[in-house]
């Protein structure tokens, strides 16, 4: 069979399935999680087996330490995935809620229904702990799932999808309902983005190359984001120690996330009694500093930042800094370099606050929060499936709810229409 073929009979099957899954009800996809849960701590010693088989290919490729560090499956990151199926079952169930119900003029109860998005199709790097997050959230939410992990954790992807089988098989559902891609060819990519008669919607988790191929070569609708360009303003009306801390934080809690503060805006107000404090403790945490010309006059040992500074995600210990002479001159700033990810205003000013919640369009936009907050966890979404900075149904952490969507219903006795 070839890879045209394979991803074809995959797509059919995941169709039927999904039409099982969107009618199961809440018990038994808990306890297919629950099941699922069993099934790889059971599995622990054959998990590290195929998973070292990967790890020994990743270092005779010459994979670096980092990739080879994502790829790896440490009894820690086993016990956060058994962990992340029991959460995922905790969680409360989206489909089939009714809400907004009203009666019309004519006697009819209108109202819109939670339902399933169909079939998810994931493409993913690296990481194989993403295939057990990726089918909890998606068989919770009442999807079937196509998933192609990346060539260098084959064996990890496929030992966890046997586990997968096993919890839905135990559940009594379809074990098509879940699919892990067996074959390495890339051509499996672009069958999967370009099946619409049996997928509707993409998810591509990794590198902006990937995201943006997907994007550009996908016949189904993608939910995405390229990159994490992500702004802190520090407003004149600022509480100082607010605005230290929350600076600090969304910068160094962690280098590497697409919500961490990639550039720094600071009112021309306060810049000089605060940007050489900040300075001073980005210099401890080993920051590199990009300035612009009037940061430069009150930072004279920093470097100079260039136009590409501003629509640069660095994802490393190097922040651009920028004075701004008030709150639209900042909101211009981010509308115009900014990727739509995450952005906060440190300020006590509450009309302020609140335009700056308006007029910044981003997925995410805070008021004395860090940036690094932007997260499904955090928002108490459980776990996510990626975060979305398109303007469709799902914005920002995507979770169960963000895989699905809504139907409208009417509820009538004999009504007709006159």
């Amino acid at each position: 069979m070839n890879v045209a073929e394979y991803m074809t009979e995959l797509g059919e099957q995941a169709r039927a399935a999904s039409r099982e899954i969107a009618r199961a009800d809440t018990g038994d996809k808990n306890r297919a999680l629950l099941a699922m849960a069993d099934a790889i701590d059971a599995s622990r010693e054959a998990l590290v087996d195929a998973n070292q088989k990967d790890m020994q290919n990743g270092r005779d490729k010459g994979l670096d330490a980092a990739m080879l560090d994502r790829l790896e499956l440490t009894p820690a990151r086993i016990d956060g995935m058994i962990e992340g199926l029991r959460q995922v079952a905790a969680l409360p169930d989206p489909v089939g809620g009714i809400t907004d119900m009203n009666y019309r003029p004519s006697g009819i109860q209108l109202g819109k229904m939670r339902v399933p998005l169909g079939v998810i199709g994931i493409i993913y790097e690296s990481r194989p702990n993403v295939t057990c997050e990726a089918a909890s959230l998606c068989l919770k939410s009442g999807n079937a799932t196509i998933l192609r992990g990346g060539s260098e954790a084959i064996h990890s992807n496929q030992a966890i999808a046997a586990c997968i089988r096993q919890g839905l098989e135990a559940a009594g559902l379809p074990q098509t309902a879940v699919q892990v891609v067996a074959t390495t060819d890339r051509e499996a990519v672009g069958q999967l983005i370009t099946m619409p008669d049996y997928v509707d919607v993409i998810v591509p988790r990794g590198g902006k190359g990937l995201i943006e191929r997907i994007a550009n070569d996908a016949r189904v609708p993608v939910i995405k984001h390229l990159d994490g360009i992500c702004h802190v303003y520090i407003d004149a009306e600022a509480d100082k120690t607010k605005a230290l801390n929350i600076a600090i934080n969304a910068k160094t809690h962690r280098y590497g996330t697409c919500n961490t503060m990639e550039t720094l805006l600071v009112d021309s107000a306060v810049a000089a009694e605060t940007l050489p404090e900040l300075a001073d403790h980005y210099a401890q945490l080993g920051v590199e500093l990009r300035g612009c010309a009037r940061t430069l006059e009150i930072l004279p040992n920093i470097n100079a930042a260039t136009e590409e500074d501003w629509a640069t995600e660095y994802l490393a210990p190097v922040l651009a800094v920028k004075l701004v002479d008030g709150m639209d001159e900042a909101i211009a700033h981010i509308n115009r370099y900014g990727s739509h990810h995450t952005d906060a205003i440190i300020t006590e000013n509450y009309t302020k606050a609140r335009a700056f919640l308006r007029e910044v369009d981003s997925s995410s936009v805070m008021v004395n929060a860090s940036t690094r907050f932007a997260d499904g966890f955090e928002y108490g979404l459980g776990a996510e499936i990626g975060i979305s900075t398109d303007k469709i149904h799902a914005r920002g952490p995507v979770g169960l709810e963000g895989l699905t969507s809504q139907k409208y219903v009417v509820l009538g006795d004999g009504q007709v229409r006159v």
